[in-house]
């Protein structure tokens, strides 16, 4: 039986724990509100930028000639590159955006896992990877059954995402995908939904899918007139496109984080709660019978004494 000085000891280590963990929360949850703005800024802009790229590509498509003049549409929306030119074997390209640091549950060890599945999946190809996030950039190092090309890193953004951070983790990406040294970008990350729903995201970011006829009847209707030709207005947004994609999948992942952060140190400060409890009842019953025994010592004595 452990003494009652284990035990205080034991109690006085779970309650600081126990601050800790709710100090944790609580600053996890003021981030994940500011996070959450941040979110629904980016969302709208990201989403009519989508919307101008599908109908240029589309209207593009429709007339014959998408990618037919401009190397770069080409490129982003994996249009087959013309009769009797060299056929390109780029690198499968993966993008992994993780935390930085722990204490945020299954949040990293998800991430990994879907990372580990898609790889294993490439059966053979090239894959040129690139982190976001030091888990994810400790992850990658670490696999060392499988050949892979490490392009860039960013650590230590969270969480504090900024576009210009976006723009750091697109300047390689894009100038490798442009000039054919990756045939694709596969992104994985942690879509936020709500602050009690998470999902791990594995995207193709390039090229960009086209959409087919049918849905692209679904599409938004701009009414835009283009000016300059579609083809030269194409080469000018797409990587403006592929930025504003990249800040919305940070601003995801970041919220999405500071989260899984915020229910992990929850349940952390409710097990502390749960733990205070159970070894206060152990001091209790551990005093209790140390007081029986030491009144039975003293019964037990008197009537030595008196027989």
């Amino acid at each position: 039986m452990a003494s009652l000085r284990e035990i205080r000891r034991k109690i006085q280590s779970v309650k600081s724990t126990q601050q800790i963990t709710r100090a944790m929360k609580m600053v996890a949850a003021a981030r994940m509100r500011k996070a959450q703005s941040g979110i629904l800024d980016s969302r709208p802009f990201a989403v009519k930028m989508e919307g101008t790229v599908s109908e240029l590509a589309a209207l593009e498509l429709e007339a014959g000639t998408l990618g037919a003049t401009c190397v770069c549409a080409r490129r982003f929306f994996g249009i087959p590159a013309p009769e009797g030119a060299a056929p390109e074997a780029g690198a499968a390209g993966l993008l992994l955006v993780t935390a930085d640091k722990g204490l945020c549950g299954a949040f990293n060890a998800n991430l990994l896992r879907a990372a580990l599945r898609w790889i294993r999946n490439q059966q053979g190809r090239r894959i040129a990877a690139a982190a976001v996030g030091r888990k994810g950039r400790e992850f990658l190092r670490r696999i060392s059954d499988l050949d892979i090309e490490f392009l860039t890193e960013l650590t230590g953004i969270f969480p504090k995402v900024s576009f210009a951070h976006a723009e750091l983790v697109a300047k390689p990406l894009l100038e490798r995908f442009q000039s054919g040294e990756l045939a694709s970008l596969t992104v994985i990350f942690t879509e936020f939904r709500s602050v009690a729903s998470r999902q791990v995201v594995v995207r193709q970011f390039l090229p960009i899918p086209v959409p087919p006829r049918a849905a692209r009847a679904d599409l938004p209707d701009f009414g835009f007139r283009y000016e300059p030709a579609q083809d030269q207005l194409l080469a000018a947004i797409l990587p403006r496109y592929a930025k504003a994609q990249l800040y919305r999948i940070l601003l995801e992942s970041q919220a999405a984080e500071l989260a899984a952060r915020m229910e992990a140190m929850e349940a952390a400060t409710k097990n502390a709660e749960d733990l205070l409890g159970n070894l206060t009842l152990t001091l209790n019953r551990t005093r209790q019978a140390i007081i029986t025994g030491e009144l039975m010592e003293i019964v037990g004595g008197a009537e030595a004494l008196s027989g």
